[in-house]
């Protein structure tokens, strides 16, 4: 009965943000910075404008290098500044090599 209840709580619980954006900096042990682009109407000018905004991500393996676009999940705050976590490298850049 224990697990049945469980389970449901996890039902319940609701889904993650997730977002997608490109590695800036992977320079820090296991935390990398994640750029993500949004597009906005500006309020008065009525003119879509692209915002940045850049999110600290836990990346426990450290396999996401500077330049690879990612995939975000909302998490517990792990740091003064780092809520998200690493879910998943969708591409990695290309090397000159």
């Amino acid at each position: 009965m224990a697990t049945e209840t469980q389970s449901a709580a996890v039902d319940t619980r609701g889904d993650r943000t997730v977002l997608t954006g490109k590695v800036t900096s992977a320079k820090m042990e296991k935390t990398i910075v994640v750029e993500v682009l949004r597009l906005v109407q500006h309020p008065k000018y009525r003119r879509v404008v692209r915002i940045a905004k850049k999110f600290y991500a836990h990346d426990e393996k450290r396999q996401a290098k500077a330049g690879d676009t990612v995939r975000i999940v909302a998490s517990r705050p792990l740091s003064k500044l780092k809520r998200w976590r690493l879910k998943e490298v969708l591409t990695h850049k290309a090397s000159a090599e």
